[in-house]
């Protein structure tokens, strides 16, 4: 009877709730056989949990790594992506060193691997964003001060089989001295395309720009603006808006201006969708979706329906399109992790 109840744990996966998890600025991969992956910080600890069926229940925390003085909170935190045969996270410590941890799919191990950033330090604001390639290359931009000690965008990437990243290279140096000094930046790749977007500084106006590499990071254009607006302001806002690329090759930005959520694209003028800031996004062929954070509410629209659904409250919202065309959004909530699939 023991051994019948054992065997049956083993092959029963484990359940969990959005209720049950404690944990802070939850991020969420999919890797090319649509399992999903979900990373969280908690105090000083990393963990992941995974779903093998759309999110429809995830398994039992994974602790992947402890990181002393890790950067949590305000879109800083663990940051994670999948490609085929690996998953990589990335965490900042308060030192300003980048941190990364690699799964390979197959064993199912972590195993820490070499600092992101080369320079010691220099990644103090703690804000980056991590993507991949279907090929197993991982790609990851952040605010880096190692120059003249002003935050700029820096670059480096990373193939599967390797345990280091390639030597960092600044993207872009605003001729103002620097970029928004406390804006997460974006990262995605699609179609042999890695698009990195920011918000900038410059002549006063904190507006989004992006930059385009098609040789997989090792040069960039130079950065463009999204949308036709701009908004001056001696402040920073803390919030780097959401970007995506289609599968033919449009970039698409949705962001915070003021106290309104715009969306555009480069096939599309500007659109405003409504009041909020912590802004996210994802796209497919079929939709394309906005979350954001609405004071204390959580917003998602469907941008081809022209809907928009209120799905929780908290802050700090993602949103990710799974492999069976539904969306899975995750935020936090009073130091817990929330997600809803839609």
């Amino acid at each position: 009877m023991i051994r019948l109840v054992l065997s049956l744990l083993l092959i029963i996966p484990f359940k969990i709730s959005a209720a049950d998890i404690k944990g802070q600025q939850p991020n969420v991969a999919i890797d090319t056989k649509g399992t999903v992956r979900l990373a969280y910080g908690e105090g000083e600890k990393i963990y992941c949990i995974t779903s093998a069926n759309n999110g429809a229940s995830f398994s039992k925390p994974v602790l992947v790594g402890q990181l002393t003085g890790m950067h949590l909170g305000h879109t800083r935190g663990p940051q994670i992506a999948s490609s085929k045969n690996y998953s990589l996270i990335v965490a900042i410590d308060k030192q300003g060193n980048i941190h990364s941890y690699k799964l390979n799919h197959l064993n199912k191990t972590w195993t820490k691997l070499a600092n992101v950033n080369d320079k010691s330090g220099s990644a103090a604001e703690g804000l980056m964003a991590l993507t991949a390639d279907k090929d197993d290359s991982f790609y990851a931009t952040w605010l880096d001060i190692r120059s003249e000690k002003k935050n700029n965008i820096f670059f480096s990437s990373l193939s599967g089989k390797s345990s280091k990243w390639t030597e960092n290279l600044m993207v872009y140096k605003s001729p103002d001295e620097h970029v928004c000094e406390c804006c997460k930046p974006n990262i995605s790749y699609n179609n042999n395309k890695l698009v990195i977007g920011f918000r900038n500084w410059l002549m006063g106006s904190r507006d989004i720009y992006y930059t385009v590499s098609t040789n997989k990071g090792k040069t960039f254009a130079i950065p463009k603006k999204s949308g036709t607006g701009t908004w001056r302001l001696n402040a920073c806002p803390m919030d780097g808006g959401g970007l995506t690329i289609s599968d033919n090759g449009i970039t698409s930005t949705a962001w915070r201006r003021n106290s309104d959520v715009y969306y555009w694209s480069e096939d599309q003028p500007e659109q405003k969708l409504g009041p909020g800031r912590d802004v996210s996004m994802a796209q497919s062929k079929a939709t394309t979706i906005v979350a954001w954070q609405d004071k204390n509410s959580i917003k998602i629209m469907d941008l081809k329906k022209n809907t928009t659904a209120e799905i929780g409250t908290g802050i700090s919202p993602r949103v990710y399109l799974l492999n069976n065309g539904k969306v899975i959004c995750v935020w936090e909530d009073d130091k817990m992790v929330r997600y809803k699939l839609i």
